[in-house]
């Protein structure tokens, strides 16, 4: 891993998503704790409710037990869920040569020469090629304007939409016209999809990229397009000689 270069500038949630996060999921998961457990009697009575036998424990136990038991359970969760989140979050460090994509411990370069267009999907920052394949896909909560200003100040080539929007096609099992393989690709997206299996979704992004699929989401459907691969390059005809 290299250093960003000189001038670079970076775009994340900042220190105030970092306070959110750390501070403010354990303080709310303490507060939602306390009033879970102010009204554990009446939670105990709903038998449709989970974890029946922790509310009557905890409605059976003196104040100054279930109380703070309560809140610290909950709010383990919060900070659980904010490890989470302070690992998902995505960094972007854009340079005039390269942008740094920084996720989970890791870093992605992507060199300015191979990239074509930068746009906002939805919610996610894509970089695309010459040809339409996309060179990364990042979904994040960060703010578009600043990402435009990023880039752009650096001379990106940066577009307010998918160029290639109009080339995308509602996939449906069984859908002629894909690549093969790319189908039970997309059967086992879907389903990853559905289980909120993140990791496993990207995984197979970039296995139906590699067939020459690109696909993206709107909710739980999948939208695809083919990668249109560039124009043949042909040597200058030598003259006939004469």
């Amino acid at each position: 891993m290299t250093d960003p270069e000189p001038g670079a500038v970076v775009v994340d949630g900042g220190a105030g998503e970092l306070v959110v996060m750390w501070a403010g999921f354990p303080l709310l998961g303490a507060g939602l704790g306390v009033g879970l457990t102010a009204a554990s009697g009446w939670i105990a009575g709903l038998a449709w409710f989970p974890f029946q036998d922790a509310f009557e424990l905890l409605d059976r136990w003196p104040d100054r037990w279930s109380y703070p038991f309560g809140a610290a359970v909950v709010a383990l969760a919060g900070l659980a869920l904010a490890v989470v989140g302070v690992r998902e979050r995505l960094r972007v460090t854009v340079g005039h040569r390269s942008v740094r994509l920084h996720r989970d411990g890791h870093d992605r370069d992507v060199a300015r020469v191979e990239v074509a267009a930068v746009f906002v999907d939805g919610k996610a920052l894509v970089l695309v090629d010459a040809a339409g394949g996309e060179l990364a896909r990042e979904g994040s909560d960060l703010n578009a304007g600043r990402l435009r200003a990023a880039f752009t100040g650096r001379g990106w080539p940066w577009v307010d939409q998918d160029p290639h929007r109009d080339a995308y096609r509602r996939w449906v099992p069984g859908l002629p016209g894909l690549p093969a393989g790319a189908d039970a690709l997309l059967r086992a997206r879907q389903r990853a999809l559905k289980d909120s299996h993140d990791a496993e979704v990207r995984e197979l992004h970039g296995e139906l990229a590699r067939l020459g699929v690109v696909v993206r989401d709107e909710g739980s459907r999948q939208y695809w397009r083919p990668i249109t691969p560039p124009p043949p390059t042909h040597p200058p005809t030598p003259p006939t000689p004469r």
